[in-house]
């Protein structure tokens, strides 16, 4: 079964849809590679989804041990590099 729905909605920005939610999200590339920056970029979901995975799985385990984490917080530094452009490091600080 098809989880998301990906459309390409020309001039670099994407629509992707939950199938199950039909929550949708907007990506648009950077301005630094030709984008427009109105949205997450792909790379920056990326970075985002590391987090909100770390995020959940703490979660998880400090409910199983009585606990929660209702407070908690995640920046997210997303680094890139060139030749090819590629995420080279993402570093996360949770509070």
């Amino acid at each position: 079964m098809v989880t998301i729905k990906t459309d390409y909605l020309g001039q670099l920005r994407t629509e992707a849809t939950h199938v199950q939610s039909n929550n949708k999200i907007i990506t648009d590339a950077p301005t630094d590679n030709n984008g427009k920056g109105e949205a997450f970029s792909p790379t920056d979901l990326v970075a985002s989804s590391l987090c909100s995975c770390m995020m959940t799985i703490m979660g998880i385990i400090a409910r199983r041990n009585g606990f929660d984490l209702d407070d908690m917080e995640g920046e997210v530094t997303k680094v890139m590099v060139s030749d090819p452009r590629r995420v080279s490091e993402v570093h996360i600080n949770f509070t």
